[in-house]
C-alpha cells in the first residue's frame, strides 16, 4: 500500500517513522515533509512545488494518479480547511476527522458546549464578542480566570489571568487588537482549573473507539514549568497520574460521551481525540480537545507503540476498528525533548547550520525533525522555532531523561537551547514512590 502524510513538523516526522516500519506500507509520501522525513526509507517528500496541500483538489489528484490507499493528515489547519471531506468524497480512505468534526478543535466554543449538552465534566464557560458584556462577565466572576481565542491560534491562544485587569487586557488584545486574528474575533472565557495536566489519547471511527495512552507535555518555555507558553518544550509517555483506573473513567466520562454525542449531533467523528485534561482529587476534567495527534507527544506513543499503526489507521479510517487486534504497548518510557531557536516563542533567527545530528541518533535515541530545511550547501538548517525533538525510551523516567539528554548533547547547534528539566514531576514522583 502506498500512504501519504500531509505536514512537515515532528509530529508528521513520527508517524512517517512509525508507518515506513509497516510490511504493508509499499511507499509513503510526505507533503512537503522535511530534511529528516526524507532520510527515512520508502519516503519520498514532496515540496509546495510539487504539491500544494492547501489545495484540496489538488490533493485529491495527486491520491488518484498514485493509487494512494491511506492518507494521514498531521496538522489541524487542513482538517480545519475540509482536506479529510475532500478525500473521503472522492473514495480515498483518509485518517483525520471532516471538517464540521474538525470543530472540536476548530471552535473552542463549539466544544464547550459539546461537552455541556452531555454532560461532559469541563470548567464553567461563557462565550463572546462584545468586549464590554465580556468584561462584565469577568468582574463578576473573578480571578484568576482564562480567556482563550475561539478559533485556532497554533497552541498560543490561551492566556491565563491572575487579576481582572489582566483577563480585560486579554480581552481587548483579542476582540479590539486582534492579537490572534480571527481566531480571537470571539472568545471563551472560563473558569481556572487547578490539578495536574496530562493529556490522553483515543482513536475513533465515529462508532467504535480504542484506547491509546497517556503522555505529559510541558508547554511554558522555562524550567519549573515558567514562563511563556510554547507549542510544547517537550514530553514523556506515559503520565504517571493516569493508571489504569483514570484511563477507564476518562474513557467512560469524557471520551465515550463525546464520541456518542458527536454522532447524536450528525458530526460523527473519525480519527484521533486528543483529551486535554486537568485531574485534581482523582477527578479528570477536560480543559481542551484537539483532533489531532499531539506535538510532541505523538513522538513519545510512536516510540512506545509496538503494534504496526498503519492497520491501526486504515481500521479507523474505514470504520471497523472492532475488528483491529488488541494494541501493544512498551511498558518503558519514552521522553521527548525539544530542542528550540533562541528567542522563541518569541522573535527568533532562522538559517543557523545544525551539526552532530547522525551522532545524536546513536544507542537506540531518536531525532525527528520539526522546524528544519536544507541550506545551499546541502546541510541541516533551523526553519522554524521549534527545530528538532530527540527522543530516547528506557525503563523508567529517570533513565530515558538522561539518555534524551545525552543524544540531545552530542548536537552542535549554539542557536538553540532546550529544557533541561522535562519530566521533572515524574522523576519527583519516582523519587517520592522510593521513600
Amino acid at each position: 500500500m502506498d500512504v501519504l502524510v500531509v505536514g512537515s513538523g515532528g509530529r508528521e516526522h513520527a508517524l512517517v517513522w512509525k508507518l515506513v516500519q509497516s510490511p504493508d506500507c509499499e511507499r509513503l509520501f510526505c507533503a512537503p515533509g522535511n530534511p529528516g522525513i526524507s532520510k527515512e526509507p520508502k519516503v519520498t517528500c514532496l515540496g509546495g512545488a510539487q504539491l500544494d496541500v492547501d489545495n484540496n483538489d489538488a490533493v485529491v489528484a495527486f491520491c488518484r494518479e498514485k493509487s494512494i490507499g491511506l492518507v494521514v493528515i498531521g496538522p489541524e489547519a487542513p482538517l480545519v480547511a475540509g482536506l479529510a471531506d475532500s478525500l473521503k468524497a472522492a473514495g480515498v480512505p483518509v485518517f483525520g476527522p471532516s471538517q464540521a468534526a474538525a470543530q472540536l478543535e476548530g471552535s473552542k466554543e463549539f466544544m464547550k458546549d459539546i461537552c455541556s449538552k452531555y454532560g461532559i465534566n469541563t470548567a464553567k464557560y461563557e462565550a463572546f464578542s462584545d468586549v464590554e458584556a465580556a468584561k462584565a462577565y469577568i468582574r463578576a466572576e473573578g480571578a484568576p480566570i482564562v480567556v482563550k481565542a475561539d478559533g485556532l491560534a497554533a497552541g498560543k491562544g490561551v492566556i491565563v489571568c491572575f487579576t481582572e485587569q489582566e483577563a480585560e487586557e486579554a480581552v481587548e488584545g483579542m476582540l479590539v487588537g486582534g492579537s490572534f486574528g480571527e481566531a480571537g474575533g470571539r472568545v471563551v472565557i472560563e473558569e481556572f482549573m487547578e490539578g495536574e495536566e496530562a493529556s490522553f489519547f483515543a482513536v475513533t471511527d465515529g462508532v467504535n473507539t480504542v484506547p491509546l495512552v497517556s503522555a505529559q507535555d510541558h508547554k511554558a518555555v522555562g524550567e519549573g514549568d515558567t514562563g511563556l507558553n510554547t507549542g510544547g518544550m517537550g514530553a514523556y509517555s506515559p503520565a504517571p497520574i493516569v493508571g489504569p483506573e483514570m484511563q477507564a473513567q476518562i474513557m467512560k466520562d469524557i471520551v465515550l460521551p463525546t464520541v456518542a454525542g458527536m454522532r447524536e449531533e450528525g458530526v460523527p467523528f473519525s480519527g484521533v481525540l486528543f483529551a486535554g485534561l486537568m485531574i485534581q482529587d482523582g477527578l479528570p476534567r477536560l480543559l481542551e480537545y484537539n483532533a489531532r495527534f499531539g506535538d510532541p507527544e505523538c513522538q513519545t506513543m510512536m516510540m512506545r507503540l509496538e503494534s504496526d499503526v498503519l492497520p491501526l489507521l486504515l481500521a479507523a479510517a474505514e470504520g471497523r476498528l472492532d475488528q483491529l487486534p488488541e494494541l501493544l504497548w512498551s511498558p518503558d518510557t519514552a521522553m521527548l525533548v525539544v530542542y528550540a531557536a533562541n528567542g522563541y516563542p518569541g522573535a527568533y533567527q532562522k538559517g543557523s547550520a545544525i551539526g552532530g545530528l547522525e551522532a545524536a541518533a546513536q544507542d537506540g535515541a531518536v531525532v525527528f525533525h520539526a522546524g528544519t530545511t536544507l541550506g545551499e550547501d546541502g546541510e541541516v538548517v533551523a526553519a522554524g522555532g521549534r527545530v528538532l525533538g530527540v527522543g530516547a525510551r528506557a525503563q523508567d523516567v529517570r533513565q530515558a531523561a538522561v539518555q534524551a539528554y545525552s543524544a540531545l548533547d552530542a548536537i552542535h547547534w549554539p542557536q538553540g537551547f532546550c529544557r533541561r528539566d522535562i519530566g521533572w514531576r515524574a522523576i519527583k514522583r519516582l523519587d517520592d514512590d522510593k521513600f
